[in-house]
């Protein structure tokens, strides 16, 4: 099966090296997303729906990059962390 590598752009994918979502077939696996803006800092700080909000537009991304859909999720797993 032919694998595509999906990444979003963020400093830390090319500094520590991975990929934000990978699709293997029909499957599309999305890493453990973080609320990072698009210049690397924290989005939404001290928000949580904010950061909440800016994983799943960051989730939705890689899917659509991918060649799904939300429409297409069958499974979500969410942790939040007040700090």
């Amino acid at each position: 099966m032919k694998r595509k590598n999906v990444t979003y752009g963020q400093p830390f994918e090319k500094q520590i090296g991975f990929s934000r979502a990978v699709r293997i077939g029909k499957i599309i696996a999305v890493t453990g997303t973080a609320p990072i803006a698009k210049d690397g800092t924290v989005a939404a700080n001290g928000d949580v729906y904010g950061q909440a909000k800016r994983c799943l537009v960051i989730i939705k991304d890689v899917i659509e990059q991918a060649g799904g859909s939300l429409e297409d999720v069958i499974d979500n797993c969410a942790a939040y962390v007040v700090l």
